[in-house]
């Protein structure tokens, strides 16, 4: 099976936009979406619209930001920022969408034998607690893409870094990877973040994709959204 694997795009349509364009080039069996839609951004409405046109090849999990804007948790655990784009997102989703992000599912999820996904962790859908439950699961949440792995007795941490790469897994092996993020990363590289995974071969291969960033800087400012959403984008942080 080849899985498209995205996360974290926070309603940053113009990063989404651009990757989902490189992904038309490939084809995939299913695409993996870990959650956090929205929260951040400033376009909401067309992100989700893209996901929902993912379907029927789409599994999707729901993140911590997707629960506070469906009004399925307070956001008590938001910093005052975060809390006004979840506040923000409610008011503009429209009811159908809103109704989408309402219904995500909570992970983990298992995709299929040995795979799974989720937004926080294998544990609990909004900690950043790793387990070693399922050979391979696909993670979000953190906006960092990395690998925790467990091969033998060696347990390691992998950054990925750079445009573009490959890692082959043991089929022994253990790993939580993490893509990144699309709409807002956080490892110092301001590029769109995704990847791919073919279970097959055990290959997964990352990506970084610039994008108009100042086309979404200017969303969020129009949209009156505090002016650090849009600074943090230029800087990757």
């Amino acid at each position: 099976m080849r899985y498209l694997i995205l996360s974290d795009m926070h309603a940053n349509w113009d990063a989404f936009e651009v990757v989902l364009r490189r992904a038309r080039r490939k084809r995939f069996d299913a695409v993996l979406v870990l959650g956090d839609l929205v929260g951040y951004g400033a376009a909401p409405n067309q992100v989700v619209e893209a996901v929902r046109r993912l379907a029927p090849r789409l599994v999707a999990v729901r993140g911590n930001h997707d629960k506070v804007a469906a009004g399925l948790d307070p956001g008590t655990n938001f910093n005052q920022t975060a809390l006004a784009a979840a506040q923000w997102t409610a008011e503009r989703l429209t009811g159908v969408n809103l109704r989408y992000v309402r219904e995500l599912p909570e992970g983990p999820l298992a995709v299929a034998d040995g795979l799974a996904i989720c937004h926080g962790s294998p544990l609990d859908e909004d900690t950043y607690v790793f387990s070693d439950s399922t050979p391979v699961t696909f993670f979000g949440h953190t906006h960092i893409p990395s690998v925790f792995s467990l091969e033998g007795r060696r347990l390691g941490v992998t950054a990925l870094r750079g445009a573009s790469g490959t890692l082959v897994l043991d089929r022994e092996g253990r790993y939580l990877i993490n893509p990144g993020s699309i709409g807002q990363p956080r490892d110092r590289d301001p590029r769109a973040s995704f990847m791919t995974y073919d279970s097959e071969r055990r290959l997964v291969r990352w990506y970084r994709l610039p994008y108009p960033i100042s086309a979404a800087q200017r969303r969020i400012l129009k949209a009156g959204l505090p002016h650090a959403l849009a600074d943090r984008l230029a800087l990757g942080a």
